[in-house]
């Protein structure tokens, strides 16, 4: 993986936030793949293997909570770090490991996976690369959001 800091899944129904995220992960050296929505985020996982997963809320078919549910349930993927990237409350996070709030900074964005991706390196050693991936930062506890949903241009409606 030369060049490449991680994989990531983004799993966005929203196609201009999804390109927003994967615009800003690439810029930072990410591989990214993308899904539409949670059933197609499990359809591709296991061919993906990401190394973190970044999942919007309220999604059609399957939305964020319960594909965090079924990724959890999985034992391929229990071990996945997740993020929940919604402009609803942190509250509705669920399980994940990480809540961003939309809209959101990209430099936010791209620490929060970042944090995600040296956990999973710290915790399960064959997932880092040759070197054993960079020291990791402190980990900082996310800012809560509160309950209050936030508008973001061009979503749609809850």
């Amino acid at each position: 993986m030369s060049g490449v800091s991680g994989r990531v899944l983004v799993v966005d129904d929203n196609k201009v936030i999804r390109q927003l995220i994967r615009v800003n992960l690439e810029l930072e050296g990410f591989e990214v793949v993308t899904a539409a929505d949670g059933a197609e985020c499990l359809d591709v996982v296991h061919q993906v293997c990401p190394d973190v997963v970044t999942l919007d809320v309220v999604m059609p078919r399957l939305d964020g909570i319960k594909t965090a549910e079924r990724l959890r349930a999985d034992p391929r993927t229990s071990h996945l770090p997740v993020a929940i990237i919604s402009a609803c409350g942190e509250h509705e996070a669920g399980g994940a490991d990480a809540f961003l709030a939309k809209p959101f900074e990209p430099s936010e964005l791209v620490r929060v996976v970042r944090q995600l991706m040296h956990r999973e390196r710290r915790e399960r050693p064959e997932a880092a690369g040759p070197d054993g991936g960079e020291e990791p930062a402190a980990v900082e506890r996310l800012q809560e959001q509160g309950a209050r949903c936030v508008d973001v241009p061009g979503a749609r409606a809850r």
